[in-house]
């Protein structure tokens, strides 16, 4: 299939797709990827090179997975979830050649909105939690919460961090803002931070859902 053509999704000559599977509408499926049968992937996806989506895998819509990034059986992946280049998932904790553990993968939840950096790997059994940020090179070996930024090895919590992908900043009284988008956020419970000017199940408006100022500029504000 190529971009002109009026199929409900994109497949790049050089990948394959395996059928029975789902992938739903607008989805991108560029070189050298290969969806397994089985696979159920949402709307408006995107994968880039050397991508892999094995069987039983459940991805939501509007997921970016970057290049060179394998997702293996047992992972369910919910929607707006961006997969950095080369970042590693598993599904096994203790994987031996010689010992068959076909029946028991793992699950590995990624919650709506979470980021995962840059060749981070993430270990299997965890949950990701909703907007959360795992920094470049990270090894998460544990849960993590909502709109948590963690990072090294093994994965810490650092701090929180917006929707829109900015370090939270004390604004007093217990407020937290999003240097970019002036959100505001609070600590409602010990490790559960929400957003207070926004509904939590509700898109970003589309007002806000176009960047306009780069991160280093933002960061670089006293």
């Amino acid at each position: 299939m190529t971009p002109m053509d009026t199929s409900p999704y994109f497949v790049h000559p050089s990948s394959y797709v395996d059928q029975p599977c789902e992938i739903g509408e607008g989805t991108r499926i560029w070189h050298f990827a290969h969806i397994f049968s089985g696979a159920r992937i949402g709307k408006n996806c995107i994968f880039g090179q050397n991508t892999m989506v094995a069987d039983g895998v459940v991805m939501g819509d509007n997921v970016k997975v970057q290049n060179n990034v394998a997702i293996y059986a047992g992972t369910i992946i919910e929607d707006d979830v961006f997969l950095g280049p080369s970042c590693v998932l598993t599904n096994v904790t203790n994987p031996r050649s010689q010992v068959v553990r076909h029946s028991l993968y793992e699950r590995t939840l990624i919650r709506r909105g979470a980021t995962i950096g840059a060749n981070a790997t993430i270990l299997c059994g965890v949950t990701l939690g909703r907007y959360c940020f795992i920094a470049a090179g990270a090894v998460v070996t544990r849960d993590v919460h909502d709109y948590a930024l963690v990072m090294g090895v093994p994965a810490r919590q650092t701090g929180w961090m917006s929707r829109h992908g900015h370090p939270l900043t004390s604004a007093g009284n217990g407020i937290m803002t999003c240097s970019e988008s002036g959100l505001r956020y609070r600590e409602i419970a010990p490790g559960l931070l929400r957003c207070i000017d926004l509904d939590e199940e509700a898109r970003l408006p589309e007002r806000m859902s176009v960047g306009g100022i780069p991160y280093r500029e933002l960061k670089a504000k006293p």
